[in-house]
């Protein structure tokens, strides 16, 4: 059974990765065209999926793992800001 667990993680993991990997071109391609509200909401979408082990807890993940997600975090905030305040 732990087999078959550590099987569907790893799936998962790299579904993720991938789908985290094309919210992130789809942001660019919107930011390129100009539709800033889609490509904030899109960056924002893509924070869903974590593109690391997404089963460990916050306090065992390594720093650069931690620091990646804050700081995609931030950018989301400071993406909102600039929609609400242009």
């Amino acid at each position: 059974m732990k087999q078959a667990t550590a099987t569907n993680n790893k799936q998962t993991a790299t579904i993720f990765r991938f789908a985290y990997g094309l919210f992130l071109i789809l942001v660019v391609f919107e930011l390129f065209i100009g539709d800033y509200e889609s490509a904030v909401s899109n960056f924002g979408i893509a924070l869903i999926f974590d593109p690391f082990n997404h089963t460990m807890k916050w306090n065992d993940r390594p720093i650069y793992q931690r620091a990646w997600l804050i700081t995609h975090l931030i950018l989301l905030a400071a993406g909102f800001a600039f929609l609400i305040l242009r």
